[in-house]
């Protein structure tokens, strides 16, 4: 006879901590909860959909995302986050950190932590020599693109700990 399953919320985590440092200086870190399986759903729908665009290896004629969805996204992603992250931040900033949160919420936590530290996929340079060396080889830019790629869309965290319950999108100071 095989051991029973292990609780559910024994190994998934609830929620990433992000350290942000704010437009007064002042470093802040934002405990963002895991999305409504509602929101969940419609988060991933809407990466799926980017997702299929971007395999067929077309740019799409017209935007994925209006700026109105665009936002509303990052609000499903960040939750109670939303609005101090807004205020706080740049848009750049905010960019990073909401679709940092969106790869963990549509793929897992590794995948959140390279796009964090890199503001891209894929394997992450190691050293500064090696991100300036990859930067000058490139022709692309350096922003994100919110544009999933094929092999992060399947929605499933199998992998991922368990995130813990707490206050939503509150900063830490």
């Amino acid at each position: 006879m095989s051991a029973p399953f292990e609780a559910l919320d024994s190994f998934l985590e609830e929620y990433l901590e992000l350290p942000v440092r704010g437009r007064d200086g002042q470093m802040r870190t934002y405990r963002i909860e895991e999305p409504s399986a509602e929101d969940g759903l419609r988060i991933d729908r809407i990466t799926t959909l980017a997702a299929r665009l971007a395999a067929g290896g077309r740019t799409p004629d017209t935007p994925v995302l209006d700026d109105q969805q665009e936002l509303d996204l990052y609000r499903m992603c960040l939750g109670d986050a939303y609005e101090d992250l807004k205020a706080e931040l740049s848009w750049g900033a905010f960019k990073h950190v909401a679709l940092t949160v969106m790869w963990w919420i549509t793929s897992d936590r590794e995948t959140a932590e390279t796009f964090w530290k890199t503001g891209q996929l894929g394997k992450a340079p190691r050293n500064r020599a090696e991100r300036r060396q990859a930067s000058r080889g490139s022709s692309e830019s350096g922003t994100a693109s919110t544009t999933p790629s094929p092999a992060s869309t399947s929605g499933t965290r199998a992998a991922s700990r368990r995130r813990s319950r707490g206050g939503r999108g509150r900063p830490r100071s």
